[in-house]
């Protein structure tokens, strides 16, 4: 895989880069810049070679519709480097005049690629007018290279194309993680099975302990008999499930908190909560996080290994049950193991306990990363091959 290292040259020449800058928006500006700090590597390196940078990205709110403007998210990138503007149209005539205004060293962030339906449909159409904006291409939003889209897979069909510093260390460290060398733990959390299956077989072959945890947990649970109530599952596939059951290196939890089903979610719904062991959960409740006994756990296999290897949450995050999760932050943090985290949720909660420097390498891909260690490649790399 060549990288930006490999350019043969970069002053004047516009260069694309597909960067990941979907940030959360609050209020009009950036909330959270974690992932802007990640993308400068790359930007720095080009634009201080003298290269004409033009990033493009996506950007999704709530409604995850992508309608989003990027404007505050190239107002913070201004505040992080030099000479950096925002021009409001992706494609056309417009965006090619605005490039064409730039000088060397100078950034230009484009609007939200997923405001042209163009991007989700992989349209080639829509590839060529990117590939129209610069001369080479960049590839930097690991965490969009599962994804089949246009600024993913299009862009590298036209254009002499290259990994970005960032893209070059998530393949790195994640290779790596694939295949740990010392006593190993991988965690799991999240939800749906569909989406994680894959990567729990990988997983199962190369670590000395994979824990299941999250609303996939329930999944298992169930088909192992016990009763989760009105947890969330996934409508799985019931002898996938049973198929992972049966190895012995699956760690399940072992206590659950759960609150009666008709409490809405809610930060009172806490009060309303009970520790319950496996097996105790009653039909009328609701499992929103694992118990104290699971942490115990949990902080016992990290304790006891060299590398660890995390994705997703191990509670219903989103709506304050962060207890287990913060809980197994912090002994992964303390464990002294080598550690690869990701997921949103995750990074998330290591950052808001001020624990990043702990861990060895935190990835900025979600489903990417899952991908990755399930496959040992992603779309989006392929095609820069």
């Amino acid at each position: 895989m060549h990288t930006v290292r490999d350019i043969p040259r970069l002053e004047h020449i516009p260069i694309l880069v597909r960067a990941a800058l979907n940030v959360p928006i609050k209020h009009g500006h950036v909330a959270n810049d974690y992932r802007l700090r990640r993308a400068l590597p790359t930007i720095r390196f080009l634009s201080e070679r003298g290269a004409r940078v033009i990033l493009i990205s996506h950007i999704e709110g709530a409604d995850r519709q992508g309608t989003e403007t990027l404007m505050p998210v190239a107002q913070a990138l201004g505040k992080l480097l030099p000479h950096v503007s925002f021009f409001h149209e992706t494609i056309g005539v417009r965006a090619r005049d605005a490039v064409r205004n730039l000088l060397p060293g100078d950034i230009l962030v484009l609007e939200n690629l997923r405001r042209d339906r163009g991007e989700r449909m992989n349209d080639s159409a829509f590839a060529h007018e990117l590939a129209a904006l610069a001369d080479v291409f960049v590839q930097d939003s690991f965490d969009t290279c599962h994804r089949a889209h246009a600024s993913i897979i299009g862009v590298p069909k036209l254009l002499p194309s290259y990994a970005g510093l960032l893209l070059e260390e998530e393949v790195r460290e994640l290779t790596k993680a694939r295949t740990p060398k010392q006593t190993s733990l991988a965690v799991i959390g999240g939800a749906k099975f569909s989406t994680k299956e894959a990567v729990l077989d990988a997983l199962l072959k190369t670590y000395g302990r994979v824990f299941v945890g999250g609303a996939l947990a329930h999944d298992f649970l169930k088909a192992s008999g016990r009763e989760v109530g009105k947890s969330l599952v996934s409508g799985m596939n019931d002898d996938a499930v049973r198929n992972i059951l049966r190895n012995p290196k699956l760690i399940l939890p072992v206590d659950s908190l759960v609150i009666p089903a008709h409490v809405a979610l809610t930060p009172r719904a806490r009060s309303n909560a009970r520790v319950a062991s496996v097996g105790q959960v009653h039909s009328n409740e609701v499992i929103l996080d694992h118990g104290p006994a699971t942490s115990a756990l949990l902080e016992r296999h990290a304790q006891q290994s060299k590398n660890i290897l995390w994705n997703g949450p191990l509670g219903n995050y989103e709506n304050g049950f962060v207890d287990a999760t913060n809980a197994f932050a912090r002994s992964v943090a303390s464990s002294g193991a080598h550690s690869v985290v990701g997921g949103g949720d995750t990074v998330a909660s290591i950052e808001n306990l001020g624990l990043l420097s702990k861990f060895s390498f935190v990835s900025t891909g979600g489903g990417a990363m899952l991908d990755f260690l399930a496959n040992g490649t992603l779309p989006g790399i392929d095609a820069l091959q």
